[in-house]
């Protein structure tokens, strides 16, 4: 198998992971999806990430890519065409990813627990809820906030509708990065909430939109077993270079042994830093499984330590 080929590693209900599958489908690549599960243990997973246990993953021979912000710039930068970034709109298009899966997707995921909570499988909100609200999490606190959350909802899907009002897509007559970052979050509301088409009418111009980016597809996925997956990353290499960053604030330098976790609490992974940059760094992780593998994150909503 080419070093090329893209691995998903997700489930099909999760909102996150649609944002790549919806990317994947504008850049109309063919793919492999392998299915993990909905909750922890992950087994067959783990040996590729080193701990880091939220969904999707993406797998590229012994690249392992972690957070979708960073998956979805390797995708750019692998398959540069079609861009996501038509007429010019890189660098700042960015930054709606910090609003849509921040304080947009807080309001949501809100509503969504809500409205699941009477047919949740209660290991399922014990999971998801710490997860999304922090170790005090309580269901009376996020039911509490349900009418001001979707007031919140109300209000930004409103932008979102003037800014489809008068063009097909987000940044005009081509689909890109906007439309994906927003359109998984319409996905899931319209999905989990039991009055979501309803609540969604209101929003003509947004519903318009969200049959277009529906009809782009996923691109081309193809089933793939989790132990295909482990088996393509142990007869690997890591493929990226190595690169220094002379002006990271932290101060890392490439060969520290470091540890990554997500800014809003999980496992740490740690191993020998083999690339940073302003937006991404990578380790170098040894495991008994699947031999060496490179493991990517983004810099934005990650701490990163250097370890003794």
């Amino acid at each position: 198998m080419s070093q090329d080929q893209v691995i998903l590693h997700h489930y099909p209900q999760s909102p996150v992971s649609e944002k790549v599958r919806v990317v994947l489908g504008m850049k109309n690549l063919a793919w492999k999806s392998v299915e993990i599960p909905r909750l922890p243990p992950k087994p067959k997973l783990m040996p590729l990430t080193g701990g880091y246990r939220l969904t999707p993953v993406m797998q590229i021979g012994a690249d392992i890519y972690c957070d979708t912000q960073c998956i979805i710039r390797a995708l750019e930068q692998r398959f540069p065409e079609p861009t996501l970034f038509p007429g010019g709109a890189a660098g700042m298009a960015w930054g709606v990813g910090q609003w849509t899966d921040g304080p947009l997707f807080q309001d949501v995921i809100n509503v969504a627990l809500v409205e699941m909570s009477p047919n949740m499988p209660a290991e399922f909100l014990a999971d998801r809820g710490p997860l999304y609200f922090g170790p005090d999490f309580s269901l009376d606190d996020i039911k509490a906030k349900y009418a001001q959350c979707l007031a919140n909802i109300r209000a930004q899907f409103g932008w979102m509708d003037e800014r489809v009002a008068a063009r097909a897509f987000m940044l005009g007559d081509h689909p890109g990065l906007p439309d994906a970052l927003a359109y998984y979050l319409v996905w899931f509301l319209s999905d989990r909430m039991a009055a979501g088409d309803e609540f969604l009418s209101q929003f003509r111009n947004l519903m318009a939109w969200e049959q277009r980016v529906k009809a782009i597809g996923h691109g081309q996925p193809e089933d793939m077993s989790d132990l295909e997956a482990l088996q393509i990353a142990s007869k690997a290499n890591p493929q990226t270079p190595e690169q220094a960053d002379p002006g990271d604030p932290l101060g890392l330098n490439i060969g520290d042994q470091i540890g990554i976790e997500p800014a809003s609490g999980g496992p740490q992974v740690t191993g020998r830093l083999h690339s940073l940059s302003a937006n991404h760094a990578a380790i170098l992780r040894q495991d008994d499984q699947v031999g060496r593998v490179c493991v990517h994150f983004p810099r934005m909503g990650y701490r990163m330590k250097r370890l003794a």
